[in-house]
């Protein structure tokens, strides 16, 4: 090292000095420094340009370019476009804000990921863009799964012969109209057509969801409980306008049959069950109890545990107490 002179004073280093050593050049620690701000360079990070490094605030300074996107200076890649500089993360598609890592179109003046602006082209021409290839559908488009596609795209799934655009989607497949008649499709006892999707089976019977509707107001159930008359579905509250209340149990009507009304609720005779033995309870001849608004005989009430019997009977006790108190007022 005492043959090796300083590049910047160009003097020698003593036996036990500390040496810069950058790209086998030497330097003193003193005189290694940004040649703009005369300053260490922090963590020794520098940038060179036309063989003088600088610090990197001053580099950026000088020859760093600004980003057009995020206005930071641009350090390492650049992409270029209409004589703008920028990060690669911050050159993005116009349309979805994806970065274009993977080249680009222009779309009205501006850059573009090439399936959005197939998109916006097919959309512009009241055309459908084929999901597979990314082209503009010419011709009569095929959907599959809420997707238009070039027909050729697809085989039949059964006989594997090429579809057309009348193909019909099942069960997540795709088959020609021969194949499709084979299968077993559920027709909507409403609308007399094919349920390709959700159905609703009810009244030994089946319906698109939004066919299955009360045969009086003709709102949908939409899972709500609905009760049957002779082979129609009522909601509740004009089931019980024209026929009377239903059956707990069976979900028919009352009239002309025999009935028990208790906690609110109705059952035919014979439906009326102590709910832990499904034995039938006649309120006048068998003894029964109320446990959660549900009927009990005697022997399951005694089944039982003790400690949940004995807070029904706080809770029995207390709701006497309140109906006394309320009693007395009036």
């Amino acid at each position: 090292m005492t043959s090796s002179l300083c590049a910047i004073c160009r003097e020698g280093f003593a036996p036990n000095e500390s040496v810069v050593n950058a790209n086998g050049v030497h330097w003193h620690q003193g005189c290694f420094v940004c040649v703009q701000c005369l300053q260490p360079f922090p963590d020794g990070l520098f940038f060179e340009h036309e063989g003088r490094k600088y610090c990197q605030e001053d580099y950026e300074l000088l020859f760093a370019p600004i980003c057009s996107g995020c206005g930071q200076y641009i350090i390492g890649r650049i992409f270029t476009h209409k004589n703008s500089k920028w990060h690669p993360k911050c050159f993005t598609c116009y349309i979805c804000g994806d970065e274009l890592n993977g080249g680009f179109v222009k779309y009205q003046g501006n850059p573009t990921c090439k399936p959005c602006a197939a998109r916006a082209r097919a959309a512009a021409d009241s055309k459908y863009l084929c999901a597979r290839c990314n082209h503009i559908i010419d011709t009569e488009h095929l959907t599959f799964k809420g997707e238009p596609y070039h027909p050729h795209h697809f085989d039949c799934f059964d006989c594997h012969r090429p579809l057309t655009h009348r193909a019909k989607e099942l069960h997540s497949h795709l088959f020609c109209l021969p194949c499709y008649d084979t299968k077993e499709i559920s027709v909507c006892a409403a609308c007399k057509k094919p349920i390709e999707g959700r159905a609703v089976s009810a009244i030994d019977k089946k319906w698109h969801p939004e066919h299955f509707v009360c045969a009086h107001c003709e709102k949908p159930f939409a899972g709500e409980r609905f009760y049957e008359n002779k082979g129609m579905a009522y909601c509740e509250p004009h089931y019980k306008k024209l026929f009377g209340d239903p059956c707990f149990y069976c979900c028919q009507s009352t009239h002309n049959a025999a009935e028990v009304s208790q906690f609110g609720k109705t059952w035919c005779e014979e439906h009326f069950l102590c709910h832990g033995c499904d034995g039938i309870l006649k309120s006048s001849s068998v003894k029964f109890l109320e446990v959660d608004l549900q009927p009990f005989c005697k022997k399951c009430y005694g089944k039982l545990p003790e400690e949940y019997k004995k807070r029904l009977k706080k809770l029995f006790d207390s709701v006497e107490k309140r109906k006394e108190k309320s009693s007395k007022k009036r």
